[in-house]
């Protein structure tokens, strides 16, 4: 069964499940004590920490291992702005971290502290100069991360980096989706990563905190790690995630050129072979295994679930597939699409053949999909069209509100509007990005009763 959620989870690599039975024999006793299966484990918790400081690009004494990727995050955060409490209590991200890095921020701003959430352009970057622009001076911390988790899109941390330098604010990245791909540029105080996106053990996590970065650890002291990192070490899985990381970086190159032409194939035949979709993300600068995309008039969760039926696994920002009722948060400070969205992330080893099914599966998949829900089809212009329409679609989920929307603009005339009412927090999303596919206009949202009221007028 094609496996195409790396972004996720990346399957165990063959060099982490090795490590992980060896060590399981040779790194059991506590590494923290002098006998001999104690040095034979703090033998290999200090290979294994030279090893991950080596493709980090850091100092090994500069590096601790935690439980998670989102416990580093969290203590890198904490500690970095606590070190810096002095200075002040603001906090400068980008609009489209992962959510580890916004549950953060929000704690941090309930505590009495503040934050400046920085836009991104469609393609889901940062400007460099909007990012220099929220940092004040009593910043104590900026989070961005290296690339995004949803779309692949690569930030532009070098140029971010140079500019908190300048500022004198501490730079921390969250390197979690490419940090097995290749070193981060240079520049960042603080770097977050997670061993299961590469293909080692789940519940290992790395935080990497330059020599010099104000860095106070919270939470009850701690005599492993640093103090950074309570608890006693899982050595095995330790030694498993750094042993893979080694090999995956080592075959990264030639297998960044391969998935990305696999990418590539994607991204061109989605938008040639499927109706009203939007490829999402920048197509250049971006991880080389990840495509996202969202198609018109979709209900996201039948979608996936018709595509594990055919043994493909994927995953999705759709709010279709959220019991929460809200898109992506990635999508929508993007002001993409939502609806109908598939992620697709190949892990290392993808064959060619398997995504070429997966192309020729997709299209039947979403026309089935569409029908289910009486998507429209291309209708000629109501003959008698009429002054204005009111659609009511409260209670109905996404991407019902747009299907009826599309229903219906044929029948006003042409620089008359239709008025979609609705309380799926998607349709403040998706009405907007159809009014862009469309070449409609977007007149805005107004209140109602219950829910909003968004208003298109036809320009065609």
């Amino acid at each position: 069964m094609p496996y195409f959620d790396a972004a996720s989870a990346a399957p165990l690599h063959p060099v982490a499940r090795q490590a992980l039975l060896a060590a399981l024999d040779e790194g059991w006793a506590d590494p923290a004590r002098l006998y001999r299966e104690g040095r034979r484990a703090r033998l290999l918790l200090d290979a294994a920490r030279e090893a991950a400081a080596e493709a980090v690009g850091c100092r090994p004494d500069e590096l601790v291992f935690t439980s998670s990727g989102t416990t580093a995050v969290h203590a890198g955060i904490a500690g970095a702005l606590s070190g810096r409490r002095r200075v002040g209590r603001h906090l400068a991200h980008s609009a489209v971290e992962h959510s580890s890095v916004l549950h953060a921020a929000a704690a941090h701003e309930t505590a009495g502290g503040s934050r400046t959430e920085v836009p991104v352009d469609r393609f889901g970057a940062v400007d460099p100069s909007a990012f220099g622009g929220a940092l004040q001076a009593d910043t104590a911390l900026a989070c961005l991360q290296s690339a995004n988790h949803e779309v692949g899109t690569e930030q532009p941390v070098a140029e971010v980096a140079a500019l908190c330098a300048e500022a004198g604010v501490p730079l921390l990245v969250d390197a979690a989706q490419s940090l097995g791909w290749g070193p981060v540029p240079a520049g960042w105080s603080l770097l977050t990563a997670s061993a299961h996106k590469w293909g080692g053990p789940a519940g290992v996590g790395l935080l990497a905190v330059r020599k010099g970065t104000r860095f106070s650890p919270q939470g009850p002291a701690g005599e492993r790690e640093s103090g950074r990192a309570p608890g006693f070490e899982n050595l095995p899985a330790i030694v498993a995630a750094a042993a893979s990381l080694r090999a995956v970086r080592d075959g990264a190159a030639a297998e960044a050129v391969r998935l990305r032409a696999l990418v590539d194939r994607i991204r061109s035949v989605v938008a040639e072979r499927v109706p009203d979709v939007e490829v999402v993300g920048d197509p250049v600068r971006r991880l080389p295994h990840l495509v996202t995309f969202s198609c018109l008039y979709v209900d996201g969760e039948t979608l996936l679930h018709e595509l594990d039926r055919r043994e493909f696994s994927v995953s999705s920002g759709s709010s279709c597939t959220s019991s929460t009722l809200t898109p992506s948060h990635v999508l929508k400070a993007m002001g993409v699409l939502s609806e109908g969205n598939v992620r697709v992330s190949l892990p290392p080893g993808t064959a060619g053949a398997d995504v070429d099914r997966f192309l020729e599966v997709l299209p039947e998949l979403v026309a089935e999909v569409r029908e289910r829900l009486g998507a429209p089809v291309s209708a000629p212009p109501s003959p008698a069209p009429a002054a204005s329409l009111v659609v009511d679609a409260l209670g109905r989920r996404c991407p019902i509100p747009v299907i009826e929307l599309a229903k219906v603009i044929g029948e006003v005339a042409v620089g008359a509007t239709v008025t979609v009412l609705a309380d799926d927090e998607a349709a403040r999303l998706d009405i907007p990005a159809w009014c862009e596919m469309r070449g409609q206009e977007y007149v805005g949202e107004e209140p109602a009763d219950r829910g909003s009221a968004y208003v298109v007028r036809r320009l065609s």
